[in-house]
């Protein structure tokens, strides 16, 4: 895809990582959990904002295990087992104050530790009784997904699915994309040319937010100016944050075919149709149709479809669209 006025180089792409996940001995018996993909590979495209919220709370390493449990009443504490400390209160403080410093650095995106009291995401071990339950999140992360519900949050354990991993990856190199169209001096042309980049990157993920999406930007002349960034960055993320399957996609790739097929030749034309074909039937990854497309887009110089996020939605180095769906 070529250079966009709204991913200009002087809006670095940041995220929040949990510090242990990038090497740091922070965890409670001073250890890490370096994940490659987030200190080796992301690394390579992203500033990298650590946090850790056991230690900046003062807990110390390696400290006391701290766990989440429910009381008699089913509020869940952040409690030291050994001494009965609830930690909750001082958490919250911190996360009022921590999650409000990350998100002002223009974060688009979030990976946490997983299984943390602290920063799990989901089916953390909430302490029952004698047995816990995979029910819980850890404290600081519900304080940023409370902040920030729609923004790009995942655990280092979910993205080793490639899925999953290639779904997040998506979602946050389209939300800064939308970042560096909000940070300018933007108008309604400069929303309009946005909304047509990702026209097929947003009908393969949910054809009805892209319906909504484009009344909203044919209706957006006249709109404040506020109002109508707000409207759309809420649609446009709740859009990305549906799982793109393959019917979609396919119809997505028909498209692009469409747009191609008064300047191919017959033999061509059948070969693309081939290959969307075995993608549908779950034969090919997405990126074996998406190559195709890609070359006769480039030979062809078609602008318009250049210019689609759908072609090339983040670093084509990441290699996340070589495995082959299941839905």
């Amino acid at each position: 895809m070529p250079p966009m006025a709204w991913s200009r180089a002087e809006l670095p792409l940041r995220l929040g990582v949990s510090a242990c996940l990038l090497g740091d001995e922070v965890r409670w018996n001073g250890g890490h959990a370096r994940s490659a993909f987030v200190a080796r590979d992301l690394a390579r495209f992203a500033e990298l904002e650590a946090f850790c919220p056991e230690l900046e709370l003062g807990l110390g390493v390696p400290r006391p295990t701290i766990r989440l449990e429910r009381d008699a009443g089913g509020e869940v504490r952040l409690v030291e087992p050994g001494s009965g400390a609830d930690l909750g209160p001082a958490m919250d403080r911190l996360a009022g104050r921590r999650v409000g410093e990350l998100l002002a650095r223009g974060l688009a995106g979030v990976v946490v530790k997983k299984d943390s009291p602290s920063c799990g995401l989901e089916r953390v071990k909430v302490w029952d009784g004698a047995q816990p339950r995979r029910d819980g999140r850890g404290r600081f992360t519900a304080a940023l997904v409370a902040a920030a519900p729609l923004l790009p949050i995942e655990e280092e354990g979910r993205l080793q699915d490639p899925v999953l991993r290639e779904h997040w990856v998506e979602r946050v190199w389209a939300l800064h994309r939308l970042q560096g169209l909000l940070r300018s001096a933007w108008g309604v042309g400069d929303l309009v040319a946005f909304h047509t980049a990702h026209k097929l990157q947003l009908r393969a993920h949910s054809p009805a937010w892209y319906r909504a999406l484009g009344r909203l930007v044919a209706g957006a002349a006249g709109r404040p100016r506020v109002e109508l960034a707000d409207a759309y960055a809420e649609g446009f993320q709740a859009c990305l944050a549906t799982h793109a399957r393959i019917p979609h996609n396919v119809d997505a790739l028909q498209h692009l075919a469409g747009f191609l097929k008064r300047r191919l030749d017959a033999a061509a034309r059948r070969e693309l149709h081939d290959l969307i074909h075995d993608y549908r039937h779950r034969l090919v990854p997405l990126s074996v149709p998406l190559a195709l497309c890609r070359h006769h887009v480039r030979a062809q110089d078609l602008g318009y479809l250049a210019a689609q996020s759908f072609l090339e939605p983040y670093p084509k180095e990441l290699l996340l669209r070589h495995h082959v769906q299941v839905a």
